[in-house]
């Protein structure tokens, strides 16, 4: 028997109880800098060993943090569903929870690539220092992070994934940074979708919704158990 397909887009909250900031919680700020001044290609223009410096502390705080237990669950509903996971998280918690199928859209922070080809990647665990080039065409390395900005060329493939959906969970996410926050309009209007946040973002255009204002971890148990009466 075939499993039906469940859809996640998951955001920055399902990561913030692993320990890791969000840019939405803090102030304007993102660990203390301005988005500004860390996230864009004129800030690594600018003061590219301040933007390396920035990502080589987000690469350790992502290598300490771990997996809760809605990445956790999330990987158990593979069980149960074809699971696929978009994400906008540089992080690797769903990969480390055991989830098999997930989409960076937003790149991966354990990955590097050099400013002169955005497709050829290297893994990174340690720091990138100025100075370090890459061994195909020479140019310096910087992280495979999709800055303010920047085109987001994983929107392409993410368009057919929520098209196929049977079941959708938004998650952690507050449905600011688009285009990742349109990929909600591509899933059918007959899909169930389940909305999980402690403050639940502007749904209210779409229907079959299932709105959950909890935390991530806490939200989850919740999703689990109401998946598990549609089998």
């Amino acid at each position: 028997m075939n499993k039906k397909k469940l859809v996640v887009l998951s955001g920055a909250g399902i990561s913030a109880e692993s320990g890791l900031k969000t840019f939405r919680d803090s102030d304007g700020l993102w660990e203390g800098y301005k988005i500004t001044d860390v996230a864009t290609p004129a800030a690594f223009i600018k003061n590219p060993k301040l933007v390396l410096d920035f990502y080589n502390f987000r690469r350790k705080a992502v290598a300490e943090a771990q997996p809760n237990i809605a990445h956790h669950i999330l990987a158990e509903l593979e069980q149960h569903f074809d699971v696929h996971i978009v994400t906008q998280n540089i992080d690797d918690l769903h990969e480390r929870a055991g989830s098999t199928k997930v989409l960076h859209l937003h790149g991966e922070i354990f990955k590097m690539r050099s400013v002169n080809n955005q497709t050829k990647t290297f893994e990174i665990r340690g720091d990138i220092q100025l100075g370090d080039r890459s061994p195909i065409d020479g140019g310096q390395m910087r992280p495979h992070i999709v800055w303010f900005g920047e085109a987001v060329p994983m929107i392409e493939t993410a368009v057919p994934i929520m098209r196929s959906a049977d079941y959708f969970i938004l998650v952690g996410t507050s449905l600011v940074v688009y285009p990742a926050a349109g990929l909600v309009d591509y899933v059918n209007d007959d899909v169930k979708k389940f909305i999980v946040d402690k403050k639940i973002p502007p749904v209210t255009d779409y229907i079959n919704i299932v709105p959950i204002e909890l935390p991530a971890t806490e939200g989850m148990v919740r999703v689990k158990e109401l998946l598990m009466r549609e089998k």
